[in-house]
């Protein structure tokens, strides 16, 4: 097991390695050629990365039609890299910065699911309105919650079958809190989309938030933005 932990950490900690992981936190497949340019090396190199991160079981990839897409394997992995980042030290500002609404701190997506300050507040408030309650080291939809996410248009018996973790806390590198993860995490960040109470920043995992949006969060989860 030691042997295996030291190993799984130097894979991660290698410079080019750990931008291919940061990069794939945004949820979407990549080609190698993109996962070069994300980190400033060349084709070959990426290449020798990939596979061993393949090899690792961290990345899997899949084939359409010329081009190769590398992806994580499993949801885990996202949540293992959002969770060193809670390591980094909290630099202590001696002026009050500014957050700008659409800054990958103040919302954004944590692989498939919503993240940052908004992501923090809105799992506050399904907690607070005991829509989802935690228990141990997942969250329990309540009979209240099941009524909730319906008519949000979320199906909660569906999203149990699949074969991933339902809902689980997230702990959120910038707030320091949990987020909803798994499969329900998804589905509310998916929704919320469809929706278009919020937009994905092309190129980017901050997510900003529309003015039907604003008004809906306000109306459904007391979030003001």
């Amino acid at each position: 097991m030691e042997n295996q932990f030291r190993h799984l950490t130097s894979l991660i900690g290698d410079p080019v390695r750990s931008i291919i992981l940061w990069t794939l936190l945004d949820g979407r497949a990549y080609t190698a050629m993109e996962l070069a340019i994300c980190a400033d090396t060349s084709p070959q190199n990426i290449s020798m990365h990939l596979s061993k991160l393949l090899a690792a079981d961290l990345l899997t990839v899949e084939r359409q039609g010329r081009h190769r897409y590398y992806r994580f394997s499993r949801q885990e992995v996202a949540y293992a890299i959002e969770a060193l980042a809670n390591l980094i030290p909290q630099k202590k500002n001696k002026k009050p910065v500014t957050t700008i609404d659409t800054d990958i701190k103040y919302c954004r997506s944590c692989y498939d699911h919503l993240a940052g300050k908004v992501g923090v507040l809105l799992t506050e408030n399904l907690v607070t309105k005991r829509v989802i309650e935690l228990d141990d080291k997942a969250y329990q939809v309540t009979q209240k919650g099941i009524k909730f996410f319906s008519e949000l248009g979320i199906d909660v018996a569906t999203l149990k079958d699949k074969r991933r973790l339902f809902a689980v806390p997230c702990l959120d590198w910038s707030e320091r809190k949990y987020h909803l993860a798994g499969s329900l995490g998804a589905a509310m960040l998916a929704q919320l989309l469809e929706l278009d109470w919020m937009r994905r920043k092309k190129d980017s995992r901050a997510i900003y938030i529309t003015a039907k949006g604003s008004s809906e969060l306000y109306n459904n989860f007391q979030i003001e933005v």
